[in-house]
């Protein structure tokens, strides 16, 4: 992948990696290419393990709720170096966003872990939600 230059972050990109998410299979491919991602970085095994939970967590949310859309990785190899994942589908949107961020609450009869869970595992989360136009959530995790 070749660098580029990111206009809105200034920050020294590689070129997106998108995996569709449409079926359980998703999930585990999305999973092994951004641990493999972050991998070629220099994460620690511990820190390849959360990016690689949170990239499951976050496309669960997506077969789950909106039945598809995609996960987008993106290593930054500027300073600091990391990995982006962007979660994003045309789905239901989430209603109660301030509810949907508590541990515990759940919609969809799950433990409720899943963007809570995925804020805690990274560095940086940001999520925006529009009920009937769907949701993307952005997660950073940083090398230290």
């Amino acid at each position: 992948m070749a660098a580029i230059n990111d206009p809105a972050t200034s920050e020294a990109v590689t070129g997106d990696l998108c995996v569709p998410i449409v079926t359980e299979l998703d999930i585990v491919i999305a999973r092994q290419q951004g641990r493999a991602l972050a991998a070629r970085l220099g994460f620690s095994p511990g820190d390849l393990a959360l990016v690689a939970t949170a990239i499951s967590e976050l496309a669960r949310n997506i077969i789950q709720y909106a039945k598809r859309g995609e996960i987008v990785l993106r290593l930054v190899e500027d300073n600091p170096r990391g990995i982006v994942v962007i979660a994003r589908d045309q789905g239901p949107g989430i209603a109660d966003l301030e509810r949907a961020m508590q541990d515990g609450f759940s919609t969809g009869g799950g433990l409720g872990l899943g963007l809570p869970g995925a804020k805690r595992l990274m560095d940086e989360f940001e999520v925006v939600s529009e009920v009937g136009k769907g949701t993307t959530v952005t997660i950073k995790k940083w090398m230290h």
